[in-house]
């Protein structure tokens, strides 16, 4: 289901992203009706090329991340993660994700939360051509734990800081409900946002705090 409404994106800021996408792989945009389909229907059109390329170049990184972060349904959001960790790496994929949750508007943290879950796509040398010449990938591409840690830490300071319920209830509803998730570094701030989730207003809040809090150390 599209988070259009909740998360304030506008379905032209996609097209825009989209579009440019389309641009750089060299694939026609048809303008299409009804209107509110043409990004959706644009998207289709570069998903297979992305995939299809033995190599993306330099300039399309920061579309395809922008797309992936701008596209309203959390189903599709993949077809732009997944082509640009082939080509460029879950690593890089990663940390840009962890800059638009740090630093971007509302409406662009919400998609980087989307978009994260499809950055952990598994890799297969048979998926893209982009896997790596001969199959053999550098596995520093891929080594993202401490980016992993990066998104733990950006996420508990977003609920800290976020005056918007719903970028607090995203942000820390998609957070482990384990200790032993985070690093020790993170402890006392996992511990101060415990404290703030315990008594907060919102039921599903609490009940994260609950669950965490059971868990032990």
């Amino acid at each position: 289901m599209a988070e259009d409404e909740q998360s304030g994106i506008e379905p032209r800021s996609f097209l825009t992203c989209v579009t440019e996408v389309a641009r750089l792989l060299g694939v026609e945009d048809v303008p299409m009706e009804p209107k509110d389909r043409h990004a959706r229907h644009l998207a289709h059109a570069v998903r297979k090329p992305l995939l299809e390329h033995t190599h993306l170049p330099e300039t399309s990184f920061a579309p395809l991340m922008a797309a992936a972060v701008y596209d309203p349904d959390p189903s599709f959001c993949r077809w732009f993660v997944e082509p640009a960790v082939y080509a460029f790496g879950r690593r890089r994929v990663m940390a840009a994700l962890v800059d638009y949750l740090r630093v971007g508007t509302d409406a662009e943290r919400a998609g980087a939360v989307r978009a994260w879950y499809s950055a952990h796509v598994p890799l297969r040398a048979d998926r893209s051509p982009a896997y790596a010449p001969g199959g053999v990938r550098d596995p520093a591409l891929d080594e993202s734990q401490d980016i992993k840690a990066a998104w733990l830490e950006a996420s508990l300071r977003v609920f800290a800081e976020a005056t918007d319920l719903r970028m607090r209830h995203r942000v820390l509803l998609d957070l482990p409900t384990s200790r032993a998730a985070y690093p020790l570094y993170l402890h006392e701030l996992l511990e101060s946002t415990l404290a703030s989730a315990q008594i907060h207003p919102d039921p599903h809040i609490r009940r994260w705090a609950t669950a965490t809090d059971h868990k032990g150390v």
